[in-house]
């Protein structure tokens, strides 16, 4: 089977509570991107998107939300780029490393005032006390993205397995069942 995450394949590690927030770095090894944050995120989870910044050969990323008054930009913040200005969430990235550091919603939306940070890229001791993995959301969306729709079942069953729930909006063989149309209209899947 394939990673679904470096923070999922080997079981999930928990989080602390009060954990009070850490600093999040690019992956350049020199004069990376720095970004503070001065709370523990909420609803931290695994996404199947296919705009969510992921490690390589991960089929998910792990993405959870900050109040945006809680993060600052602290180092290089003029290497940051929005990699899709029209998108909803505007994920800010490393022009030179490509990581994505945080996503900001600009528009009117539920979600507006939460940004979406990567706590894989903190740093130092006490990385692990972010808010662990809460649940698995847009499991589908790794169809669309190339995977083999018939092994999804087994992703799943990984995902409940490391002890997150898998959701989408409609059940999930339906969803599949759209995803697998959507990737083969696009070419990603024969």
């Amino acid at each position: 089977m394939v990673s679904l995450h470096p923070l999922l394949d080997n079981g999930i590690t928990k989080g602390d509570p009060s954990f009070p927030g850490g600093v999040l770095y690019c992956q350049c090894a020199t004069d990376p991107v720095a970004v503070t944050l001065t709370s523990n995120v909420a609803h931290n989870h695994a996404c199947g998107c296919s705009r969510c910044w992921k490690p390589a050969g991960a089929l998910f990323s792990i993405v959870g939300v900050v109040p945006r008054a809680h993060l600052s930009v602290t180092a290089n913040e003029p290497k940051l780029r929005v990699v899709d200005p029209g998108a909803t969430i505007r994920r800010h990235a490393c022009a030179a490393c490509g990581a994505h550091l945080f996503g900001r919603i600009e528009a009117d939306h539920p979600f507006k005032g939460l940004d979406f940070v990567h706590v894989e890229l903190g740093a130092g001791k006490g990385k692990e006390g972010w808010q662990e993995p809460q649940f698995a959301a847009f499991v589908s969306s790794i169809i669309e993205q190339g995977f083999d729709p018939a092994s999804i079942g087994g992703v799943r069953e990984k995902l409940r397995e490391v002890g997150l729930e898998t959701y989408d909006c409609l059940s999930p063989p339906l969803m599949d069942l759209i995803a697998t149309y959507t990737a083969k209209k696009s070419g990603a899947l024969k």
